[in-house]
């Protein structure tokens, strides 16, 4: 799919779109600077800058989404179909997951504080296969506890 421009002074670059091809190739969620080292595979002259700057505009396009958590880079997503998150809390990989019951991932419900609900977002904490071992399961679980 080749991104077109939603502004009238924005036009369709080349970096914009191998930016966004890289990304949509994988199934996991790069950090910016990860999408970089991939487009310069493509682009060898293509700056970290001219990433950021197209990965801000196709998020503000609605191409993309932003995962960002608190203290923990910016990670991005090219699907936007509706689906929630995993996050390894020992390295910061996110993998979607998809199928999780309406009630559980907190379906339609009526805000007690007067808020228009228009959409939410969750996302589940665990460890990665490539980080999982007794070892770090025990140490992850503590990170958790000291989380919350």
């Amino acid at each position: 799919m080749q991104v077109m421009g939603h502004e009238k002074h924005r036009r369709n670059t080349r970096q914009r779109q191998v930016v966004l091809d890289e990304l949509r190739k994988l199934i996991t969620h790069p950090t910016a600077a990860e999408l970089y080292e991939l487009s310069r595979r493509r682009l060898p002259r293509i700056s970290l800058a001219t990433v950021y700057r197209n990965l801000e505009l196709l998020t503000q396009m609605g191409v993309i989404r932003r995962l960002e958590r608190g203290g923990s880079e910016a990670r991005f997503d090219g699907d936007l179909d509706q689906h929630h998150h995993v996050r390894c809390i020992r390295c910061g990989r996110v993998d979607d997951v998809h199928g999780v019951p309406a009630d559980f991932a907190g379906g339609e419900f009526t805000s007690p504080s007067g808020y228009g609900i228009i959409g939410h977002q969750l996302e589940f904490a665990g460890i990665c296969p490539a980080c999982k071992s007794p070892a770090s399961e025990e140490a992850g679980e503590q990170a958790v506890r000291e989380e919350t």
